[in-house]
C-alpha cells in the first residue's frame, strides 16, 4: 500500500503519510487505519520473537568468557531492547 514503508530495523511496514491523515479522504483515511490496526496486531507477537532472540543472546553471555565477544552480545541485547521499545510507542499509536 501506498501509504506505508517497511521498516528494516523495525520489521514491520510504518505509515509513510504525505500529508496529515484528515486531509485524505474518509474512503482513503478509513483504508489506511485498516491496514495499519492490521499491522498493529502483529506487534505483539514481532515483540515476543525479539524477546526470544534477546533471552538467547542472554544466555550465550552468561556462559561467555572472552571479554570481545561479552560486549558484541551486550550491544546486540540493547539494540533488540530499543527495537522493543520502539515497537511498543509504535503499538500506542
Amino acid at each position: 500500500m501506498q501509504f506505508f514503508q517497511y521498516n528494516e530495523r523495525l520489521g514491520i511496514m510504518l505509515p509513510h503519510l504525505e500529508k496529515r491523515l484528515e486531509e485524505y479522504e474518509e474512503t482513503i483515511q478509513e483504508e489506511i487505519l485498516l491496514k495499519w490496526e492490521q499491522i498493529r496486531g502483529k506487534i505483539p507477537d514481532r515483540i515476543k520473537s525479539l524477546e526470544q532472540w534477546i533471552n538467547q543472546k542472554q544466555t550465550q553471555l552468561e556462559e561467555e568468557e572472552d571479554f570481545e565477544t561479552s560486549c558484541l552480545l551486550n550491544s546486540q541485547i540493547a539494540e533488540l531492547a530499543s527495537i522493543i521499545n520502539d515497537l511498543w510507542i509504535w503499538y500506542r499509536i
